[in-house]
């Protein structure tokens, strides 16, 4: 981290040195504290004197922090605070260069600030609205001077979070947005400039997902334990969406979704009725102490039992012995499953259509195995063993004895029908039979069998040795002591069982197909770029891969199956396939696999 004396941030070369920011709630406080670290001058200004004295105790406090941490020297600490100067009153913004507003998140609020700005800064100063959701348009037109007027939005914490989107209007002046961002590279940040829509791009993506989430826990389709764990472990998001959309304030982001749905009246950003249901009992998240979570206190980030907690001792049905797998399949996904199997001491059967496949998807686990002994993280007498206990096939009467069996086939309903029935027949009285589709319905296999309690789906993520998430799905059929085998088996292969329902997408691509069709609209509408739009998922929403670059990783095919799958189960036209998928699969642009989709890559 720069300290003020750094050369990077000590001197400033942005003829911005003098910065005011109104508003000294967390976001005013961080920004503040960035400011001040890059060696500005900040005048910090708030309506409440409580406020503002809370905003200085956190300032002492954080940088008392960094100098134990090494960050910043006594020296370089006292200089930061001495630069900071702390008010109720507004006219003190009058020698400022920008002047930056975080206010609460309405427009009459900001309005009634940059009519009154207008009457005390110089002309030359830039005002900048922090708002995520508010048309900074509509801010810049009823200001005095529109072509200095810009929405720049930093994300919580600021002084951690790397990206900030500087958002000009129609009106604003090219030279004000070239000024603030340099402002930002000198803050040690990464600016994106996008144009004004509400959200913006990183919480426009952002939201609507949320908002799915929120649905899909309203409708009592998953717990918000599963629906958070799903979306941590099959996406590898930092949080999952509900404890997010805690952290944010669930009051917040209803204000943010209906900018949102004003603007585009897609019913993806229609605020989930929850939503309001929470903010107007006050249980608005942490800052509350309870929102989807409880809380220890409010403000804690510490989450307590409560009436929604499951038992641990929950009673639970009896499930069924299982001592053999078998898998249907030779494909990655198939061969990867069945080396979980094995790695757990499960005795395998792995069938292919041909013994030349199931050969061939036995020689795929052994290379899997050498790397992970390559690696250290097996010696090569247990990896022998592994690979001892899997028994390849030609023909699928090697499942007669099998407890469970797992298809992995592809993704193709009457294919997977055929299988079932065929597994109805060589698979003995009891033996659970499973299916690892992503978005095909469970029933319809369920119902090519004689036997359709005992038919469950299993969706593993890929590769399967490495993603600990399994959605474990119950048709309206399934047994009891099927659904109790299958998490008792998940657990024994040391994978995080999730329970859902049989319906497209389950819980990760229901919630994740949604925010990566509204990347490639966001594209589409030449709101932003590839680069961008990725850009700000990884830098403002923590995502390990931006949507474009895990579109090409998962296969535009793959992706646009999922998404007519997603729209002709709801309806809906906000989940329609963006057209530019459809174009660049017609066009045999499937991503990585083929050198190309939305970016060219090198041919191996």
């Amino acid at each position: 981290m720069a300290t003020p004396l750094s050369p990077q941030s000590g001197t400033p070369r942005s003829p911005l040195k003098t910065i005011a920011v109104v508003g000294l709630g967390t976001m005013g406080t961080g920004i503040t504290e960035v400011l001040l670290k890059a060696g500005r001058e900040v005048i910090g200004i708030d309506v409440s004197e409580a406020q503002a004295a809370r905003s200085v105790a956190a300032l002492e406090a954080s940088t008392a922090r960094a100098v134990e941490r090494g960050r910043l020297t006594e020296q370089d600490r006292a200089d930061a605070l001495a630069r900071l100067l702390v008010t109720t009153d507004l006219t003190a913004a009058a020698d400022a260069d920008l002047v930056i507003e975080v206010a609460p998140e309405s427009y009459e609020v900001k309005h009634q600030i940059f009519r009154a700005l207008d009457g005390i800064v110089r002309p030359e100063t830039i005002l900048a609205t922090g708002t995520n959701a508010l048309s900074v348009t509509r801010l810049a037109a009823d200001s005095a001077r529109p072509e200095r007027v810009l929405g720049l939005h930093f994300f919580n914490p600021a002084p951690a979070m790397k990206l900030v989107e500087v958002v000009s209007s129609v009106l604003t002046a090219p030279q004000a947005v070239a000024t603030v961002t340099d402002l930002a590279i000198e803050l040690g940040k990464e600016p994106v400039a996008i144009g004004d829509r509400p959200g913006f791009v990183a919480d426009g993506l952002l939201f609507g997902y949320l908002n799915q989430a929120a649905a899909m826990y309203e409708a009592r389709y998953a717990s918000r334990e599963d629906i958070d764990a799903a979306m941590r472990l099959g996406c590898g998001l930092p949080m999952g969406p509900l404890a997010l959309l805690d952290l944010i304030g669930i009051d917040t982001a209803r204000t943010v979704l209906e900018a949102m749905y004003a603007e585009s009246r897609d019913r993806l950003h229609a605020p989930a009725p929850i939503l309001k249901q929470l903010s107007e009992a006050g249980l608005t998240g942490r800052k509350a102490g309870r929102g989807f979570y409880t809380y220890e206190a409010p403000g804690s980030a510490t989450v307590v039992p409560d009436a929604l907690t499951p038992a641990a001792d929950a009673a639970a049905a009896q499930g069924r012995e299982v001592r053999s797998v078998g898998v249907a399949g030779s494909g990655t996904m198939a061969s990867g499953i069945a080396e979980v199997f094995a790695k757990a001491g499960y005795d395998v059967v792995l069938a292919a259509r041909s013994e030349e496949k199931a050969q061939a998807a036995k020689a795929r686990i052994g290379k899997s195995l050498s790397r992970s002994v390559d690696k250290g993280r097996l010696t090569a007498e247990a990896a022998a063993q592994i690979l001892d206990r899997i028994a390849p096939a030609g023909s699928y009467d090697a499942f007669a004895e099998v407890d469970l069996a797992v298809e992995a086939i592809a993704e193709d309903l009457e294919v997977k029908r055929q299988l079932f029935a065929t597994l109805d027949k060589v698979c003995k009285p009891g033996a659970v039979l499973a299916t690892t589709t992503s978005s095909l319905p469970v029933v319809a296999c369920a119902r090519a069998t004689s036997r359709p309690q005992d038919v469950i789906g299993m969706h593993f993520f890929n590769p399967a040795p490495a993603m600990k998430l399994v959605e474990v799905v119950r048709t309206v059929l399934t047994a009891d002591d099927v659904h109790a085998t299958v998490r008792e088996v998940c657990a024994k292969i040391k994978k995080h069982a999730v329970d859902c329902g049989d319906r497209a997408g389950f819980i990760v691509n229901a919630l994740l197909f949604p925010y990566l069709n509204n990347a490639i609209k966001m594209v589409e509408e030449h709101y932003a770029s590839l680069d961008d739009i990725d850009a700000a998922m990884k830098l403002g929403g923590g995502y390990p891969m931006g949507p474009f670059e895990l579109l090409d990783v998962v296969g535009l095919d793959v992706s646009l199956a999922i998404e007519k799958v997603l729209h002709r189960e709801f309806r809906d036209p906000g989940l329609a396939p963006a057209p530019l998928l459809e174009h660049l699969v017609a066009a045999g642009c499937l991503g990585r696999k083929t050198g190309r989709g939305f970016r060219e890559y090198a041919r191996r």
